[in-house]
C-alpha cells in the first residue's frame, strides 16, 4: 500500500502578513499616532528620571550635612585659625568649602556692641524675633561675627525691636558652629544707628565693618564669661534626609511603570487580531488547542 500524504498551504492569521516577521507585526509604531504615544512616553520618562535624580542629590546633601552637624557636637573644638584662613590670605579669597560648616571651633577676643547687628524675621520654639549677631574682635585686629542667640520680639510684633542684652566687655573665651553664609535677600540696612539684615552674609556686612572679616559666621554654643540667659541658643536641626531618598525611588519607578505599560500596549496592539486558540507552526490548531487534523493531512490509501 503506497501512502501519499497532501500539506495544505499556511492559513494567515487576520491582520498579520503571510511571513508573520516581526518587523511587520509592529509595523504599526511607525504611524503618527503611535509615534506620539513614544515620543510623550520618552519625555515623561526623562522627566520622572530627572526628578528623582534632583531627589536623590538632595538626599546626598542633606545626609552629608546631617554628618557634619553629628561630627561637630561630638568633637573637640578646635583654634579658629585651623579651619578657617584668616582674613586677607590668599586662601580666604578661595570660596569655603562645605565640609568645613558646622565644625567646632574656639577662639578669644573682644565683643564690639556699638557695631552690633541684628537679624529680623528669624523664628525660634514658634516665636518670631531677632538673632543677635555681634563682631568679636581678635587680637591681631582681625573679627569674625558671632551669633550669640535668639531674642523674641516684644509681644509678638516683629516691627517691634527688643532691649538686647549688652555683650559681654572685656576679653571673651567663645565657642561656636562655623556657619557659612545664608542665601536670599543681602540687604543692609539701620535702625536707629543699629545694623539690620534679613540674612546673615559676611560678605555684604564686612562693608559696613571696620576690621577684616572671616568668611564664615559662628554660632555660639558656649562662652567664658557666660552669656546673658535672656538670648536663647538658636537651634540646630538636622535635615529629613531619608524623604528626599524616598521620593527619588518614587520616581524611578514611576518611570519603570511607564515604561511597562507603553510595553505592554505594545503588545496588546500587536496581537489585538490573534484568534484565541493557539497555532502550530504551520498555521494549523494544534492537538493541545483541541483542533482537528484537516482532512487534507490524513494519509491517502493506494490503490491496490
Amino acid at each position: 500500500m503506497v501512502c501519499e500524504r497532501r500539506r495544505v498551504p499556511h492559513r494567515q492569521i487576520p491582520g498579520h502578513p503571510p511571513n508573520g516577521t516581526l518587523s511587520d507585526v509592529y509595523r504599526f509604531l511607525l504611524n503618527r499616532r503611535w509615534l506620539g504615544y513614544a515620543a510623550a512616553a520618552l519625555a515623561l520618562a526623562a522627566v520622572m528620571v530627572l526628578l528623582g535624580n534632583w531627589q536623590w542629590d538632595r538626599y546626598q546633601d542633606r545626609s552629608a550635612r546631617n554628618a557634619r552637624i553629628e561630627a561637630g557636637e561630638q568633637a573637640v573644638p578646635v583654634p579658629l585659625t585651623e579651619v578657617l584662613p584668616r582674613p586677607g590670605s590668599d586662601s580666604n579669597q578661595v570660596e569655603p568649602t562645605s565640609n568645613r560648616e558646622w565644625a567646632a571651633v574656639a577662639v578669644t577676643g573682644r565683643y564690639d556692641s556699638s557695631r552690633e547687628i541684628l537679624a529680623r524675621g528669624r523664628t525660634v520654639n514658634g516665636s518670631v524675633g531677632f538673632e543677635v549677631v555681634t563682631p568679636l574682635v581678635l587680637a591681631d585686629g582681625t573679627a569674625v561675627l558671632v551669633n550669640r542667640g535668639f531674642l523674641a520680639a516684644p509681644l509678638g510684633d516683629a516691627t517691634v525691636r527688643p532691649q538686647v542684652p549688652p555683650a559681654a566687655s572685656g576679653q571673651v573665651n567663645v565657642t561656636g558652629r562655623v556657619r557659612y553664609s545664608e542665601s536670599g535677600s543681602r540687604r543692609v540696612q539701620r535702625y536707629e544707628g543699629r545694623i539690620e539684615v534679613r540674612r546673615i552674609s559676611v560678605d555684604q556686612l564686612a562693608g559696613e565693618l571696620p576690621y577684616p572679616l572671616f568668611n564664615a559666621y559662628l554660632l555660639l554654643t558656649a562662652q567664658i564669661p557666660t552669656a546673658d540667659p535672656a538670648l536663647v541658643a538658636v537651634p540646630v536641626r538636622t535635615d529629613n534626609a531619608w524623604q528626599s531618598g524616598t521620593y527619588a525611588v518614587q520616581w524611578w519607578l514611576f518611570a519603570v511603570m511607564l515604561a511597562a505599560w507603553y510595553a505592554w500596549s505594545v503588545h496588546r496592539e500587536a496581537h489585538r487580531s490573534r484568534p484565541p486558540a493557539a497555532l502550530a507552526d504551520d498555521g494549523i490548531p494544534s492537538a493541545s488547542s483541541g483542533g482537528r487534523r484537516a482532512a487534507g493531512d490524513l494519509p491517502l490509501s493506494g490503490r491496490r
